[in-house]
């Protein structure tokens, strides 16, 4: 575990680029606390190796959590290290293996994730996905016998890394409450699609098809705070801005919310989702699943990764892609002081300050949740901008 310990050169480099910044522009918000990126990952590598997987696959989920936090998506990364250590803890999930691949034509497979971590079945899955495309045009991946993998965009970035136009999905546990029913049904089952453009520019789609993730009711609930109307129903379907009401036997609104403003698309698209990562694979799916709570149970979660080689079809797809996403940005504004932006744009933000300060800014209640964390596996704290 050496080369994970964060020592004083990691600190002193952290210190100077956050202190260099005449501006200021990468000190945290009023009450937020700053670590460095190095040490984040550094740290949800001690936790899950604390808790029992083999070191690979815990630096495969510290990959997926910590760009989830690079990119903006702070409810699916260091705040998610606890759930993975309880699964991990109580056996749900194996923390060492590999995945079984059960089928395969050259350009498709299905493949037993053998209750491994999402992230390193994910990982696994699309990266065969890659090869069949790269031979083939197109490999398409579904996988069963998975766990939550983190965010979809680390999968479909994955292809989109090899020129590749990357398509990732994911089931999950029930979260979402079909349009006119009172019940939860599907998860907030994610797409992401990721597709590169001329110059290093892409537009990368990372979505839930719930109207929010379950994570943010959380950290309304954290905060105590109530949610934005149109988030969820409480558990007679009514609609609720209590954030507790959703956690206790509510559930969330598709994408759209209510069915006056469309919330019936969101029901079809993750219906859809359901159909290509559980129907397909033969994982669990829709109520069928596990309460995201239970350790009781395995997850037995479905995936769904596709890669395309855009050379299979007309020539200049790049060029085409970037002339797209110019015509998005370069429109007139109904407000002077915004712009238009793609998908990606706030997340490549986000991501080009993490890089520029070296740091990730994170709550306080995260923080004093990751020393919890650490107190009760018993390895070093997460080393913050306080202790520096």
């Amino acid at each position: 575990m050496q080369q994970h310990a964060v020592g004083s050169q990691i600190k002193t480099v952290y210190l100077n680029k956050v202190l260099s910044q005449p501006n200021k522009l990468y000190m945290a918000q009023q009450g937020n606390i700053l670590v460095a990126k190095e040490e984040v990952h550094s740290f949800i590598v001690r936790c899950i190796v604390g808790a029992g997987a083999e070191l690979s696959h815990a630096e495969c989920l510290a990959d997926n959590l910590v760009l989830a936090d690079c990119r903006g998506h702070t409810t699916h990364g260091l705040l998610r290290t606890a759930l993975y250590v309880k699964d991990l803890k109580s056996d749900i999930t194996k923390g060492s293996g590999v995945p079984t691949i059960l089928k395969e034509t050259p350009a498709i497979a299905l493949v037993d994730g053998n209750n491994l971590l999402g992230p390193v079945v994910g990982r696994f899955c699309m990266a065969m996905a890659i090869r069949k495309a790269q031979k083939t045009g197109i490999g398409f991946v579904t996988a069963r016998g998975s766990n939550h993998f983190g965010i979809a965009g680390a999968y479909s970035v994955q292809a989109m890394k090899q020129g590749l136009l990357g398509i990732s999905m994911t089931n999950a546990s029930p979260a979402l409450v079909p349009t006119r029913a009172r019940k939860m049904v599907f998860g907030t089952n994610p797409i992401s699609v990721a597709a590169p453009a001329l110059n290093g520019d892409n537009f990368v789609l990372d979505m839930a098809t719930s109207a929010v993730s379950l994570g943010k009711v959380q950290v309304c609930k954290m905060d105590g705070e109530d949610m934005p109307d149109g988030w969820g129903v409480d558990k007679t379907g009514r609609d609720t801005t209590d954030p507790s009401d959703v956690l206790d036997d509510g559930g969330l609104h598709p994408l759209g919310g209510r069915e006056i403003t469309s919330g019936y698309k969101g029901y079809g698209l993750a219906m859809m989702v359901e159909i290509l990562c559980g129907i397909l694979s033969g994982a669990n799916y829709g109520p069928k699943i596990r309460h995201w709570t239970s350790k009781e149970e395995i997850a037995n979660l479905g995936h769904c990764f596709i890669a395309i080689n855009t050379n299979a079809f007309e020539s200049g797809f790049e060029a085409r892609m970037a002339d797209l996403i110019d015509a998005c940005r370069n429109l007139e504004t109904a407000e002077p002081k915004d712009k238009v932006l793609i998908p990606g744009d706030r997340a490549r933000s986000k991501i080009e300050n993490v890089e520029k300060s070296g740091a990730i800014e994170y709550s306080a209640e995260t923080i004093r949740q990751a020393e919890a964390l650490a107190r009760d596996l018993g390895i070093p704290m997460i080393c913050t901008m306080k202790q520096l």
